[in-house]
């Protein structure tokens, strides 16, 4: 078994794109033609966003999407960096909503956590301790 890409379902996809590109400095490195699919090139495993009308034909019970609701979904993407502070005013300013402002955990890292617009919870970190 090897885990193959995590697909973030949204309402815009190149706006999720472009929110990622300009908060986190990662670039697209495919979308398809209709705007209905795309990804961040985020080295081997893929990061890829798709519009809910895609997901509609594939699961049509539904699901919550991680935009709805006050609070986020239980699962957040994590992006490592040695500019915790940096990349969370960053994100701020691309749009995002902060959730926890940089701090430093009981296991040595430095963390912070925000809310895309979209809906998609981040956390922002450091990869090892202090």
């Amino acid at each position: 078994m090897q885990f193959g890409y995590t697909i973030i379902y949204v309402e815009d996809v190149r706006e999720s794109l472009a929110f990622f590109e300009q908060a986190f400095g990662l670039q697209a490195r495919f979308i398809d033609p209709t705007g209905c699919y795309g990804e961040l090139d985020t080295g081997a495993t893929a990061l890829a966003f798709a519009a809910h009308s895609l997901m509609a034909d594939l699961l049509p019970e539904g699901y919550r999407a991680a935009r709805e609701g006050s609070q986020p979904l239980g699962v957040e993407i994590g992006l490592f960096t040695d500019d915790v502070e940096g990349v969370y005013r960053r994100a701020l300013a691309c749009g995002a909503t902060g959730l926890t402002a940089p701090r430093d955990t009981p296991w040595g890292q430095r963390v912070s956590f925000i809310r895309c617009p979209d809906g998609t919870l981040v956390e922002i970190c450091t990869t090892t301790k202090r």
